[in-house]
């Protein structure tokens, strides 16, 4: 059990917790993907795996059929994602990544959020050195799935790390970021039965807070996520 697992069960927030968000941002990343790779799931891996993603959260295949037609359509204005980076209270790193269609309007409210919570707004990639991008991939655990086993053949490929979720009952897999098509890729041939597949970041090194300290930056985070601009918000709070 590594940092990447340790990181997970320190998040002491709730993140995604209204259903209607979290539909919000699946949608926003088939249409994405749908630009970027087709409208095909067959030929389009990415699209794969956010499908795969919509089905875990128990989204419509309505709302998943509505978005990839979207995507499609000359009315759809192209998504930028973008990634904002800065300094809560404390000293505590943050990364906030966006997908949007207002880039200005992104920004201010981002800016916003940092300065009426303490902390401030950086430049993009100052926070480099503290965080790595990952792909990070769930199956479901079955008996005889041997984990080192799979480890051991994941190496090849780019994956660094195999690790069970005694809470989710589910496996958890990380790996390079360069390596998400070829990871998922053999997951899909040898069948296993894939359950989620997104990147993350992961920070290098967590810094301890007290209580009251983590209460102060949760209030940022939780401002953030409540943004229809923001994907994903990442710290190295421990």
């Amino acid at each position: 059990m590594g940092r990447a697992f340790e990181f997970r069960k320190a998040r002491k927030f709730k993140r995604w917790g209204q259903m209607a968000k979290t539909f919000t941002k699946i949608g926003k990343d088939i249409v994405i993907a749908v630009k970027a790779g087709g409208a095909d799931p067959t030929g389009n891996s990415r699209l794969r795996a956010i499908i795969q993603n919509a089905k875990a959260v128990n989204m419509p295949k309505d709302n998943v059929e509505r978005a990839i037609k979207r995507a499609i359509s000359k009315d759809q204005e192209d998504y930028k994602e973008i990634v904002y980076e800065g300094y809560a209270l404390h000293g505590i790193a943050i990364l906030v990544e966006t997908t949007t269609d207002n880039i200005n309007r992104t920004v201010a409210n981002i800016r916003s959020s940092f300065t009426k919570c303490g902390g401030s707004l950086g430049t993009q990639g100052m926070l480099d050195f503290i965080f790595t991008r990952k792909s990070a991939f769930k199956i479901a655990s079955k008996p005889e799935i041997d984990l080192e086993e799979l480890e051991f053949e994941l190496i090849d490929l780019g994956g660094d790390e195999v690790f069970l979720d005694t809470e989710t009952n589910q496996i958890n897999i990380y790996g390079e970021f360069t390596a998400f098509g070829a990871i998922q890729k053999y997951l899909e041939e040898k069948g296993y039965e894939l359950l989620g597949a997104d990147f993350e970041r992961i920070p290098n090194e967590t810094k301890e807070l007290t209580d009251e300290q983590v209460a102060d930056v949760e209030k940022l985070i939780e401002r953030l996520e409540e943004d229809d601009d923001v994907q994903n918000v990442y710290h190295n709070m421990g």
